[in-house]
């Protein structure tokens, strides 16, 4: 018999999480946990997106589902910036070069 685990993610209003702040192509270092509840978000706000983009007519600013939409394309940003950046070659370079 499978058995559902559920994690709990801290969801704080929309505004008060981090705007998209674009620094470059850098990767980033993503834990099992990060990528686990990245992957979660993303199955949530595709399914979400799924069913508001099936009913018809316009799709108001004050809709709840947009507004869920939002806040959880919110979270996943944050719990993305939160991973650190990997270095590139030539920042390791320039630090191994900098210690010698």
């Amino acid at each position: 018999m499978a058995t559902l685990t559920t994690t709990r993610i801290p969801v704080q209003p929309a505004e008060a999480l981090h705007p998209i702040v674009v620094s470059g192509s850098k990767k980033r270092r993503i834990s099992p946990e990060s990528g686990h509840a990245l992957e979660i978000l993303g199955h949530a706000i595709e399914y979400l997106a799924d069913e508001l983009s099936a009913r018809e007519g316009a799709v108001l600013a004050g809709n709840p589902q947009l507004e869920a939409i939002q806040i959880l394309m919110a979270v996943n940003r944050k719990i993305y910036w939160e991973c650190p950046e990997i270095p590139s070659w030539r920042e390791r370079l320039q630090g191994w070069l900098h210690r010698g």
